[in-house]
This record gives structure tokens, C-alpha cells and sequence, in this order.
């Protein structure tokens, strides 16, 4: 796992669907200040990323939820990815979306969910855990058995793991924060003098830079 933690973290910094800025940080819709920015979307452009993270999500799902019913994707950033994993696998898929669509049925999954079937959700990128895990309980009112959760990445916050586990949620990613700061570092990309910066800022990303 550790190679595909490091392969992946190249990639994502290759196609700088990753970016690390710590002295000219970035300003997340949340209002926090942040010297990283991530959008997995990107690694759709690039088929060979694209492949690599499709593989790997499927050979865990082989490996760990064999008996795995239905892939779900969480919209909007990982429908595609949750798709391409289906059709590896075989396997139906549905999605989660944010919020009911307003009109017609209103539905927050689309596609067929059927009372008991076991489910293993992709999601592209894992920062607290909240909307991921909306998406766990949506699945779950849908009468869906929750195997696990895969996402490409995850900054690794202590509140993340926190609320996964609260809601008992299993939770593997193909990449993480450390990885990509050792990455970054070897790859020259930052240097060992922002190590520290980084490192303060997953720590408390709420108050960095306050």
C-alpha cells in the first residue's frame, strides 16, 4: 500500500490536481486559509492517472469487500470515479447527491438501491468528513448495508477520523497528507523548510495562519 500511497501522491502533484503554496496559501470556500489546494477532478484529463486510481480503488474492493453488492459515487467529484469502478468490478452503480434535486422525484440516490445490499462508497477527497459521511447516512436510509468508504485522498485532520468513526464507517484512502509531504520533498516540489509550515497547518486548519 505505502507504493501506492507514493505513486499516487506523484501523480496528483504531476498534474498539480494538488498545489502547495505555503507562502502564498489558498482560500477555501470554507473560509479557511489553507497552503494546499486539491481537485481529484483533474485526474479524469490523464488516463494513465485515471487508470492507476481506478485499479487501485478495485483491487482493494477485491481484496477487503469482496462481497461488496453496489459501488456508490458522491457527487459531483467522484461519480465518474465511482463509475469507472463499477465497470471494472461489474457491478451496479449508483450516486449520492449533496442535496434532493428539486423537482420531479427528488431524489437524493440515483439509481436502484435495494433494501440490504451492500455498499462500498468512492469519494475523491476527505477533509473533515462531513458531506462524505452525509452520504454514508443517505445510503444507509436508502436500506443500504455500508461496507466501507474509499477516497483518493485525505489531509489525515484527527476531526476526520473522529467522525468516521463515530458513525462507524470504514474508511481506507489510496493517498494521505504525510505521504504527499514526503513525496513533495523528494520530488522538489517544496522544501524542507516548509515542512513545518505544512505540518502546523494540518494540526489546527481552522486557526493557521491567524
Amino acid at each position: 500500500m505505502k507504493k501506492t500511497e507514493e505513486t499516487i501522491a506523484s501523480h496528483l502533484l504531476q498534474i498539480k490536481a494538488i498545489k502547495l503554496q505555503p507562502a502564498n496559501p489558498f482560500t477555501w470556500a470554507s473560509g479557511w486559509i489553507s497552503p494546499i489546494y486539491c481537485d481529484n477532478r483533474k485526474t479524469l484529463s490523464y488516463p494513465e492517472v485515471r487508470d492507476y486510481i481506478k485499479n487501485a480503488f478495485a483491487e482493494i474492493i477485491k481484496e477487503k469487500f469482496a462481497d461488496a453488492d453496489v459501488i456508490a459515487g458522491v457527487a459531483t467529484g467522484a461519480i465518474a470515479q465511482g463509475a469507472l469502478v463499477a465497470d471494472i468490478l461489474k457491478k451496479p452503480f449508483i450516486y449520492v447527491r449533496s442535496s434532493p434535486k428539486g423537482h420531479g422525484l427528488e431524489n437524493l440516490i440515483e439509481g436502484d438501491l435495494k433494501p440490504g445490499q451492500k455498499v462500498v462508497i468512492i469519494e475523491d477527497l476527505i477533509s473533515t468528513g462531513g458531506s462524505s459521511l452525509k452520504a454514508a447516512e443517505a445510503v444507509r436510509n436508502g436500506g443500504g448495508d455500508i461496507l466501507g468508504m474509499l477516497a483518493i485522498f485525505s489531509y489525515g485532520f484527527s476531526v476526520a477520523e473522529e467522525n468516521f468513526r463515530k458513525e462507524n464507517v470504514e474508511l481506507q484512502t489510496l493517498s494521505n497528507y504525510q505521504t504527499l509531504l514526503k513525496v513533495a520533498v523528494s520530488n522538489g516540489n517544496v522544501t524542507a523548510d516548509h515542512l513545518e509550515t505544512l505540518d502546523a497547518w494540518r494540526k489546527d486548519p481552522a486557526n493557521w495562519n491567524k
